[in-house]
């Protein structure tokens, strides 16, 4: 074979390397991953978080969901229940990856889809994995759903590509936790108004103090609370659709895209601005991923976590509410109070606001005691 034969061959073969190597680099990573949830918890009259399980609080989630220590997991008491963490995920190509979520002073209680779940070690060292996660943008599997209404389903409404774990497919990473740390804020009734303490150390970017009395509605919003405010009670002359508007806004200047903000808002619409005082703040997100250390694999290209926190208040106007109801031995005002009257009247009866025996106590050990003894609290 001619030299300069032997030398355009090499060439060719030269050229060719590369461009055939070209084929095998995988596609630049655009994996994007969103996270909102949330951390609800019961202050004392000093301010300090009280220890606390839901009362009378019916299921809110599908029986599909998977859950630590049987059906009444969520009933564990503590200082924080970490409610609907949500994960998404957003890329053009499939891809398998590996999700670790860590909750030093916690345990998970409820999760979807399938996942490794470390054993109950009391509330500390908490985690939750998913591995050989399918991120599967443009597929459309079967997502499992029940016949009743559930605040589990709103958080499906945005553009975030569907996953598989096991066999078991959704548009989200699901789970909950029960935690024993103290909320960062700390809310005080003084006078006509309330002192929001900051105890975190790291300013709070948005903290809103929320009034529902009988339906009439009003708050009022703090930006960057950093030791302490303090704020008058609100003039009950706003609505429902006006705070929504507003929260609206902060979820989505905080890091959440549009629709992940409307789900949120839709999946705890109903319990946010039910009645009664409380303070909606938003975590900074050096908080976050302290409190519930985050590990993607592959590394995503970009991570917001916005997560909402929730402090119920022993408001005068609930207290008063809680009497009325107790004194009464009036079982529908009673039940009525909701998932925060076990704190709510351990802490009046400890400080000689509400004595032991009024008529309603043995109506409300009652339908407390209905919580761990009744059938199974899920959406069938």
């Amino acid at each position: 074979m001619p030299q300069s034969i032997i030398w355009k061959s090499v060439f060719a073969g030269a050229l060719a390397i590369p461009l055939f190597g070209a084929t095998l680099v995988h596609a630049p990573n655009d994996l994007t991953v969103h996270e909102w949830g949330t951390f609800t918890s019961v202050a004392g009259y000093d301010g300090s978080s009280l220890e606390w399980a839901p009362l009378a609080f019916s299921g809110d989630l599908p029986c599909f969901v998977h859950t630590s220590n049987g059906p009444f997991a969520k009933y564990t008491p503590g200082l924080v229940r970490m409610e609907t963490p949500v994960v998404y995920f957003y890329t053009q190509q499939p891809v398998t990856a590996s999700v670790r979520v860590d909750f030093p002073q916690g345990k998970m209680t409820e999760w979807y889809p399938q996942a490794q779940v470390a054993p109950n070690s009391g509330l500390k060292n908490g985690s939750i994995e998913w591995s050989g996660l399918k991120i599967m943008p443009g597929a459309t599997p079967d997502l499992p759903s029940t016949s009743g209404q559930s605040r589990y389903y709103p958080a499906r409404s945005t553009d975030s590509a569907p996953v598989q774990a096991g066999n078991e497919s959704e548009k989200l990473l699901f789970y909950r936790g029960v935690a024993n740390f103290r909320a960062p804020i700390e809310p005080v009734v003084t006078g006509n108004g309330y002192t929001l303490r900051n105890n975190s150390g790291t300013p709070i970017p948005v903290a809103i103090l929320f009034e529902n009395r009988d339906g009439k509605i009003g708050y009022r919003v703090i930006h960057n609370l950093k030791d302490s405010a303090q704020v008058d009670a609100p003039p009950l002359t706003s609505s429902v659709d006006a705070i929504r508007r507003d929260m609206t806004a902060i979820l989505t200047q905080s890091g959440l895209y549009p629709k992940e903000a409307a789900a949120m808002l839709e999946t705890w619409h109903d319990s946010w601005f039910e009645g009664g005082t409380r303070v909606i703040y938003i975590d900074p997100r050096s908080t976050v991923d302290a409190t519930l250390p985050l590990r993607v694999s592959p590394a995503p290209q970009s991570t917001e976590r916005v997560f909402v926190g929730r402090v119920e208040v022993l408001s005068p106007w609930t207290e008063n509410a809680i009497r009325t109801a107790m004194e009464a031995g009036d079982a529908t005002a009673i039940k009525q109070l909701g998932r925060f009257l076990p704190a709510f009247i351990y802490e009046m009866s400890r400080h000689g606001k509400l004595s032991r025996t009024t008529p309603g106590s043995a109506i409300a050990a009652r339908i407390d005691s209905a919580n761990y003894n009744g059938t199974a609290p899920c959406i069938r």
